[in-house]
Parts: structure tokens; sequence; C-alpha cells
């Protein structure tokens, strides 16, 4: 028997707070604990699409192929809001290779050859329902047919950055890299460089 064998949760009402961009939620459920005992919580849930981002490395060079944009939220906060972050978008109802792929090549440039799946993962699972499917693959400068800088419609203004991986790899600790998913994508690399030629 584990722990949770007596758990469950049961919606009793979900009502919606604002619906834009993403959409909020506030749920009421009734959770009934590892011990057994019910409890009427309340719970905020931000309704986000499944996203895709990959790890573009290229080996010959020790080089990973990263992004710059701005994000509003480290504004809010008064921290530095041009981000460094692995290529990512959302799936668009697209498979997640499928989609890893277009944003890819609206982002930096690159046409993907040989994609490899890693894992996927949940970015904020006690408030948001996002989950993202993790990527890698090698490029080599050949690959890059077009500037990137990301779609003009979508209003993306995107700085493509090429970086020597052990130099990305130090941006984490120095505070210039912030990004959950792209330290993730760089440990990943640091962990597997042997296989990452």
């Amino acid at each position: 028997m584990t722990k949770f064998a007596k758990a469950r949760a049961e919606v009793v009402e979900e009502t919606t707070l604002a619906e834009g961009w993403t959409r909020l939620s506030v749920y009421k459920l009734d959770y009934t604990d590892s011990n057994g005992l019910t409890h009427r919580l309340h719970r905020e849930v931000y309704h986000r699409s499944p996203a895709a981002t990959i790890l573009l490395y290229d080996p010959k060079r020790g080089s990973v192929v990263l992004v710059k944009q701005f994000r509003l939220p480290p504004d809010l906060r008064g921290e530095p809001a041009f981000m460094i972050e692995t290529p990512a978008g959302l799936l668009d109802g697209e498979e997640p290779e499928a989609a890893i792929r277009r944003e890819a090549m609206e982002e930096t440039g690159f046409r993907v050859r040989d994609v490899r799946f890693l894992f996927r993962a949940y970015s904020s699972p006690g408030s948001n329902s996002e989950v993202v499917h993790f990527f890698a693959a090698p490029i080599d400068t050949s690959d890059r047919v077009s500037n990137g800088g990301g779609l003009d419609e979508e209003h993306e203004d995107i700085e493509v950055l090429d970086v020597p991986l052990d130099t990305a790899i130090a941006m984490i600790e120095s505070g210039d890299i912030r990004d959950m998913k792209t330290i993730i994508l760089l440990q990943w690399a640091a962990m597997n460089r042997d296989s990452l030629i």
C-alpha cells in the first residue's frame, strides 16, 4: 500500500477568471488526503497549451544556439527583461517534433535534421497545466538557411546567439541565463557531453 492509496480529488466547481492569451480558472475541489480526511481546497490554474523546446548544438565547434527576447514577467519584477533561452513555442495543434522543427526555423533560421526526443515535464505543476516536450538536435553552420529572428506577424523580435557550451553553462551560475527550460537543457548537455559528438 502506498501513502496515497486513500487520496483522491473531486472537482466541485470551476470558474473562469480570465480568458485571453491563456485561460485562468479557479477550482473548488474536495481532496481526500492520505489519512482519508476530506478537505475543501481552492486552486487557481493557468491553462497553457503544450509546448516544445530544443537544444541546438554544434558538436564540431562545441557551441549551442540560443535566442534572446523580451519577457514581460521579469520586467514587471524589475529584473532584466531580455531573456536568453532555448528555442521554444506552443504546439499549435502539431505533434511536438513537427512544432519544434517549425519553431527552431522561425526563431533561429536553422533547419533541424536529426531531432532527438529527451523527455517531457511540467513547467510549474502547482498552478500551470503546461507540459513541455524537450528535444535536442545537432546542427552545423550549413544548416542555417535564414536569419531567423521570429515571425513579423507575431511581432517577434529575437536575437540569435551562438555560445560555446561551457560559456552557456557558466551563464547559469552568473545569472545571465535564468530560464528554467534552458537551464534544464544545458545541464542535460553537460551531463551528456560525450554523446553530443
